[in-house]
């Protein structure tokens, strides 16, 4: 019965070390050959064909954040999208919010933890920090304004002017969402920053 029992947890230790392998480990791996090969897609298009596009497809690279504050080598490329696949590459835009530079709410959500953790360290903004956002048609550069903690049912803050349903949007926003705490789900991290700078493509990359 004992050997029964040891082998028993034996194989539960070798299946949760499996499971943490894959989530701590494969599943980051999975994520960064996916942005290379989002980031040259984006790349090639930008050079064949600068300039603003039509609606993105879900899946699709539709931009590139750049966040000082969080490294320097920091990007990560913002696909169209929101559902678990599509977050699984990076960083997805909610296809009814608005596109960088538009008035209104460009809203991102991302993973703080596994499948590459791009928002592991998005609690570390403060306000006055820079967001570069490098679209097909320029560079747009957002100031970080506030961060909270909220419910996960708190879809206010995807609002085009937000936490305010039903106002009409007067500046171009952009609002960052994550989980809370960095491994759980029970609240969510929001960031809000408003658009300050607006470089042409080919003016070159903003300060930081």
């Amino acid at each position: 019965m004992a050997r029964v029992v040891a082998e028993l947890l034996l194989t539960v230790g070798l299946l949760f070390a499996a499971l943490a392998f894959y989530l701590l480990v494969w599943t980051n791996v999975q994520t960064q050959a996916a942005q290379r090969d989002l980031l040259q897609e984006f790349r090639s298009q930008q050079e064949k064909s600068p300039g603003r596009s039509t609606e993105p497809s879900t899946g699709e690279g539709v931009n590139v954040l750049h966040i000082p504050r969080l490294g320097k080598d920091w990007e990560w490329v913002v696909v169209e999208g929101v559902d678990l696949d599509t977050l699984n590459d990076g960083p997805g835009h909610f296809p009814d919010t608005a596109l960088p530079g538009e008035k209104g709410n460009f809203a991102v959500a991302g993973h703080r933890a596994t499948h590459g953790e791009p928002f592991a360290h998005l609690d570390t903004l403060v306000e006055g920090d820079k967001i570069h956002v490098e679209a097909p048609d320029g560079w747009y550069t957002y100031q970080v304004t506030w961060s909270q903690i909220i419910a996960p049912t708190s879809t206010e803050v995807l609002a085009p002017s937000p936490g305010q349903p039903g106002k009409k949007p007067k500046v171009q926003s952009m609002t960052l969402i994550t989980c809370h705490p960095r491994w759980g789900s029970t609240e969510r991290l929001v960031v809000g920053a408003q658009l300050v700078e607006h470089r042409a493509l080919g003016a070159g990359a903003p300060r930081t």
